[in-house]
């Protein structure tokens, strides 16, 4: 007979590099880049609603557009354009981001869709989402040939 060493954790190496794997394959889809814009967001909810804060210094907005579409997946888009390097400046440091941006999230099925409202104001974008009743599920009878 053999002895076999006991370890309780090995299953968890796999998983942790399954989850590593995942992660990597999902990071491929986006843009890391340095000086890429990636506006950051902040969402809250109240009894009646659903708020999304998205910080959107520099731009205004006509810069902006706000979308969602029949997969209930709403998308900020825009762009910060990169200002021109003067010829008479010299730069010591550049830390800005730049770049087209678009951030998508997935509505839930209590959210009108019908009725988002969207305040633009010293660089936020603040939308605001009415929760409804969501809709109750259908049953379908299925016959059995």
């Amino acid at each position: 007979m053999t002895l076999v060493r006991f370890e309780p954790y090995r299953g968890f190496e796999r998983l942790s590099r399954k989850f590593d794997h995942f992660m990597n394959d999902f990071e491929k889809g986006f843009s890391f880049e340095m000086g890429s814009f990636n506006p950051r967001v902040d969402i809250t909810e109240d009894d009646n609603n659903l708020f999304v804060h998205a910080e959107l210094p520099g731009l205004s907005k006509d810069q902006v557009k706000v979308s969602v579409n029949e997969d209930r997946l709403l998308t900020i888009q825009g762009e910060k354009k990169k200002e021109e390097k003067k010829e008479d400046k010299s730069y010591i440091r550049t830390e800005r981001s730049y770049g087209s941006f678009t951030r998508s999230f997935s509505l839930p099925d209590y959210i009108d869709v019908e009725s988002i409202n969207a305040k633009f104001e010293n660089g936020v974008l603040e939308l605001s989402l009415k929760k409804i009743e969501p809709p109750k599920p259908k049953e379908v009878e299925v016959k059995i040939a």
